[in-house]
């Protein structure tokens, strides 16, 4: 399934990963057997048969299909290679992370594409599988766009600290057969600026495929709470100075960056909901088990005195 040139170069990519700034990451080109990338690019999923609904839950120019191996063909093969023990192993070289486990629920994962006007603000994952309780420890993105261009936008980006005015960000296009593995934890904050496809290529999407994997434990290095994907937004660009006099462009600029951080905020006045509503059931199943113990201890206690038969 990996490339020729990937397999034989695997101790020398492992020691790239490990050193790599603005946190541990490789990018992979070739990745995939050139074969399997063209029958992966082909069998590719349309848009309208993934979910197109974004994390507040209205419909955008994003679409995932999660469970590959229902596509079957090229995508079925790739479901049964990244569970075997021979690729763990293998990604387990180029990390230094053994032990890895493959994601069954693609919780997050699958087939991704990305139509024009799309962007992911700076962010770090969620370091918790909502199912299993593992925890997230590597990315990987293979980028299936054969005729991707530079001014096309979309390029992920790597950052070392989106919050700070001396951010260091490192871009890696998204071109075809091309995949960036990367170590997830509280600081391996990434994204990609918005996508400008040319009214020429009406068709065109940003296309990949994202594969997270996972151990059992948290390592010991791990800092901080559990928590789920953390969003900083963009600063306004340079040009937005004290006595501009804001044309149409800019303002749709500032329309659209309220709009996202509005975004960010419902989704997280969502989780802060749910979150309190759990509590309070969880509450009021606690209070509920107590009243019934004490209840049974009574019960038990007239009992022995000869106060019920």
């Amino acid at each position: 399934m990996l490339s020729a040139e990937l397999l034989q170069q695997l101790p020398a990519h492992a020691q790239d990963f490990a050193s790599a700034r603005p946190f541990r990451h490789l990018v992979i080109e070739p990745f995939f057997d050139p074969d399997l990338a063209r029958r992966l690019l082909q069998e590719f999923p349309p848009f309208e048969k993934g979910d197109a609904r974004s994390e507040n839950g209205t419909l955008g120019g994003k679409s995932c299909f999660a469970h590959i191996s229902d596509l079957g063909g090229a995508y079925a093969e790739l479901d049964r290679h990244i569970r075997s023990d021979t690729f763990l192993r293998q990604l387990g070289e180029l990390s230094g992370i053994p032990t890895l486990r493959y994601d069954p629920e693609y919780f997050g994962g699958g087939t991704h594409e990305n139509r024009h006007g799309q962007e992911l603000d700076p962010h770090v994952d969620f370091n918790r599988h909502p199912a299993f309780g593992w925890y997230r420890r590597l990315n990987l993105i293979i980028y299936l766009n054969p005729e991707w261009q530079a001014e096309w936008g979309g390029a992920l980006q790597l950052h070392r600290d989106p919050r700070s005015t001396d951010d260091h960000v490192i871009s890696i296009e998204p071109r075809f057969n091309r995949a960036v593995l990367f170590e997830t934890h509280d600081h391996s904050w990434h994204g990609f600026p918005p996508i400008v496809i040319p009214d020429d290529r009406p068709g065109m999407a940003r296309k990949s495929i994202a594969l997270y994997f996972y151990t059992e434990a948290a390592p010991r290095t791990a800092k901080g709470l559990d928590h789920s994907t953390i969003y900083v937004d963009r600063p306004l660009p340079d040009h937005f100075r004290p006595g501009r006099v804001l044309d149409q462009a800019d303002c749709a600029e500032l329309a659209r960056q309220i709009a996202r951080r509005d975004q960010h905020l419902q989704r997280l006045y969502g989780d802060i909901s749910r979150i309190s509503t759990d509590l309070n059931e969880a509450r009021k199943s606690l209070a509920a088990s107590r009243v019934e113990r004490v209840a049974r201890i009574v019960h038990r206690g007239m009992r022995r005195l000869g106060w019920l038969r």
